[in-house]
């Protein structure tokens, strides 16, 4: 859509998404938008789940520099009103695959089991089954 015109701007997720690499190789190659250092604090005191990052220089074709923002970690939605168990194994499959898929997507490398309990911004909204196997796992939320 930033392609052709049909929007102005891009909001994505993690370091190295897929559409912003295609749009950093474009003819019209890709702009970053980013909050200076005072917008960056006001944002993360606000909205707890996004964190302050840096993306690498040379992420994306034409960056030369290290971008610093903010931003959140990819994020698995499901319906409300899936079966705990489904949700259980997803959270699972995920974390033990965390090493295998940090070495394939370099978003990946924060997609982590624990950082769910960061990226929520309360507990209650991350899905019984997946709080049930983080528990097991003895993966522990951080003191906020």
């Amino acid at each position: 859509m930033l392609a052709d015109g049909r929007a102005a701007a891009l909001w994505g997720g993690g370091i190295g998404w897929p559409a912003f690499e295609d749009l950093a190789r474009s003819a019209t190659g890709a702009r970053f938008v980013v909050p200076n250092e005072a917008e960056s604090a006001a944002i993360v005191s606000k909205v707890p789940f996004l964190k302050r990052l840096t993306v690498p220089a040379g992420t994306y074709s034409g960056q030369t520099e290290p971008i610093h923002s903010v931003g959140s970690w990819s994020v698995v939605l499901g319906r409300s009103d899936m079966p705990e168990r489904v949700a259980y194994a997803m959270a699972r499959a995920l974390h033990e695959g965390e090493a295998d898929m940090a070495r394939r997507v370099p978003s990946g490398r924060e997609t982590t089991a624990a950082n769910t309990w960061v990226a929520a911004p309360r507990a209650e909204f991350i899905h019984p089954g997946v709080r049930r196997y983080l528990t097991e796992a003895a993966i522990k939320a951080p003191i906020r």
